[in-house]
């Protein structure tokens, strides 16, 4: 068994993410996970691999907003059913219908980073599926997160991580939807389905980390390449070409239900595992 003990949606994809106590299930993540996204002046998206300063955009979530707040910049508050001004957007390799927010909302972005961008929201009209390389006979939806709905690490192996590095980091360096406890270093890694309730994920593919690890999600600085340096030292995957931490996972079940913190998950690990 393991245990949840944190749960996190990011509702504008590289901005700071929302802790919950519990989560709604979709069919393409966590209720408002990565649902809206800042694109550049050609529609190509943005993270903090570029502008590392986003994760010093505060994201928070009324009964009727996304709201926005920046240092010195200010709040912003768009409407949460925005579905007015189609566009599309590109968010790595694919093409996405999205609704565009509007001039106020790209001021208030441009403001902050200094350059022109946009904001825009997901038309779920149109789906976005991940690699069926990976989720093979399930088609798993996701919205604007880079390849899947949800990613889930363990917190025994950030433990692990942490004792081999001279600064201790936290979670919110690795951004994800569910950490859970109770498995040993890694055990993510050999897990094959979680179950809970009427909820099933199953993992389909390592993650591999990039710059964004190395960002302090605090101050939106980067002042040295770690922990990217210490995990290419015993997590490097060959195969995937980079250092894993966190396994990806798509829904078999569980549609409208929800995850809670101290939930118990059932574990079923890959063939072959311990």
């Amino acid at each position: 068994m393991a245990t949840i003990t944190a749960l996190n949606i990011y509702p504008v994809k590289s901005c700071r993410g929302i802790a919950l106590e519990r989560a709604r299930i979709a069919a393409t993540g966590f209720d408002h996970d990565r649902e809206w996204l800042i694109v550049d002046g050609n529609g190509r998206f943005v993270t903090q691999r570029e502008e590392p300063r986003l994760a010093l955009i505060v994201t928070a979530i009324s009964n009727t907003d996304l709201i926005l707040t920046a240092p010195g910049n200010g709040t912003l508050a768009v409407p949460l059913d925005l579905a007015e001004n189609p566009v599309e957007v590109t968010c790595w390799r694919d093409r996405c219908a999205a609704f565009d927010a509007g001039d106020e909302a790209a001021q208030w972005i441009e403001r902050f980073l200094g350059a022109p961008h946009r904001l825009v929201r997901f038309n779920r009209e149109r789906p976005r599926a991940s690699d069926a390389a990976w989720t093979r006979e399930v088609q798993a939806l996701n919205q604007f997160s880079d390849a899947f709905p949800w990613l889930i690490i363990g917190a025994a192996s950030l433990r692990d991580l942490n004792t081999r590095l001279a600064v201790q980091l936290p979670m919110n360096r690795f951004r994800p939807n569910i950490v859970i406890d109770g498995l040993p270093a890694y055990g993510e890694d050999e897990v094959h389905e979680f179950q809970g309730g009427n909820v099933r994920l199953r993992i389909v593919k390592g993650c591999t980390r990039c710059a964004i690890t190395t960002t302090d999600q605090e101050t939106g600085e980067r002042a040295t390449d770690e922990p990217l340096r210490t995990l290419s030292k015993y997590r490097l995957d060959r195969q995937l070409k980079g250092v894993i931490f966190g396994q990806n996972a798509i829904l078999l079940e569980g549609v409208g239900k929800e995850l809670s913190v101290g939930q118990e998950l059932a574990v079923t690990h890959a063939l072959g595992s311990a």
